[in-house]
């Protein structure tokens, strides 16, 4: 029996970088197949929390936020678009950046449904690759639909306003842990690596991760410190 392996994967929906390391993680899942029995569960992060409901057009929101010209903004979407191919990830046209605090109570809602990695790519590919609004209550039942969730169902957790409090508690556990940056993948709890990494260096983490727990199997002489692994 592979052993098993929890992946907790803290993200948000507007950050390019997340569905770039989402698509890694799992293309290196893929390569080592019934090498390790792995368990992802994502976790909500909200890089624009105080988001109108309007959105904000996204050359005015990163020249704000990060002090960049339109052509360095253009160039950063291009080698994005670049290494999103790389991991089979297409990115289309973003014109805006949106509040996404809804779509995380949905995806809350979705784990206890058993469905919420299918919504958390669905969700990536509607923002990042169609240009779709995933503060947009219609939109967000859409995807939930195409993702194979009830619509119904979908629409009345986001009317009702569900889940709103366990959302944002996650968020002030992972914020009090010192997750500030997104992604940020955490390996059994223990292990820590961040960013929009390439496959291969998330298959080599997690045969790291692997071997170091085959080792401790053999008692304390063969463990090793939890730093091994970080990125």
């Amino acid at each position: 029996m592979p052993p098993a392996l929890k992946i907790d994967f803290v993200s948000d929906i507007a950050c390019p970088w997340c569905a770039i390391g989402l698509s890694s993680l799992q293309l290196a899942l893929s390569h080592l197949g019934d090498e390790v029995d792995a368990e992802v569960v994502l976790h909500p992060f909200e890089l624009n929390p105080d988001m109108g409901p309007d959105g904000e057009a996204i050359v005015d929101y990163l020249g704000n936020k990060y002090g960049r010209t339109p052509a360095q903004i253009a160039e950063t979407q291009a080698m994005i678009r670049e290494r999103g191919a790389d991991v089979g990830f297409s990115f289309g046209p973003r014109e805006r950046v949106y509040n996404t605090f809804d779509a995380h109570r949905l995806l809350h809602w979705a784990r206890l449904e058993g469905h919420q990695l299918p919504l958390k790519l669905a969700l990536l590919r509607a923002y990042h690759g169609e240009g779709k609004d995933p503060s947009d209550h219609d939109v967000l039942v859409e995807t939930a639909q195409s993702a194979g969730l009830d619509g119904a169902a979908a629409r009345r957790v986001l009317e009702g306003g569900n889940y709103a409090d366990e959302v944002r508690a996650e968020e002030r556990e992972y914020q009090s842990m010192g997750i500030h940056s997104v992604p940020s993948i955490i390996f059994n709890g223990r292990y820590l690596v961040t960013g929009g990494q390439p496959a291969e260096a998330f298959e080599r983490v997690i045969r790291q991760i692997l071997a170091e727990g085959a080792e401790s199997a053999v008692g304390p002489e063969g463990t090793k410190g939890a730093e091994g692994a970080k990125g």
